[in-house]
């Protein structure tokens, strides 16, 4: 399993709960109306793979660090994320971090996902922080880090 293939897997479920057919999206009660919208659109963008959402969901000056020590870009983020035969099929998170303030957000926690790699099975747990910034009236995650954990 390819790093950038985790940190996809990271975005899509930000907070999960069980939705949608059995795909899974984040529980976002509490967060205000515009930030819940946000990371709820970005859960499914991520899981179904929307190449024009991510666009949207992502700051142009998206970081991705990972635990290979290497970071990414928003547009290698996304062309790892879209690439064919990956589909994640179940993610559950656990241990969530909620923390808000007026422009800014952090959302994460501990999961545990499955699903197709460039069409190899794969299995994963790992810790990750979603870091969220209100731009011109609008959310976008601005940097994610994330890593795999035994």
């Amino acid at each position: 399993m390819r790093l950038t293939r985790l940190s996809w897997i990271v975005f899509a479920m930000s907070i999960a709960m069980q939705a949608h057919a059995g795909h899974e999206v984040g529980d976002y009660r509490g967060l205000p109306d515009d930030l819940a919208a946000a990371a709820t659109a970005y859960d499914l963008a991520q899981f179904h793979s929307d190449r024009g959402e991510l666009e949207r969901l992502l700051a142009d000056d998206y970081t991705l660090a990972g635990s290979n020590g290497k970071n990414q870009t928003k547009a290698e983020f996304i062309d790892d994320s879209t690439a064919p035969g990956s589909k994640t099929t179940y993610v559950a998170i656990t241990q969530q971090v909620r923390k808000v303030w007026p422009d800014g957000a952090v959302l994460g926690g501990m999961f545990d996902a499955r699903g197709m790699d460039r069409g190899k099975a794969y299995t994963l747990k790992g810790r990750f922080v979603d870091v969220w910034a209100k731009r011109d009236g609008r959310w976008q995650v601005i940097f994610t880090q994330a890593h795999r954990v035994p």
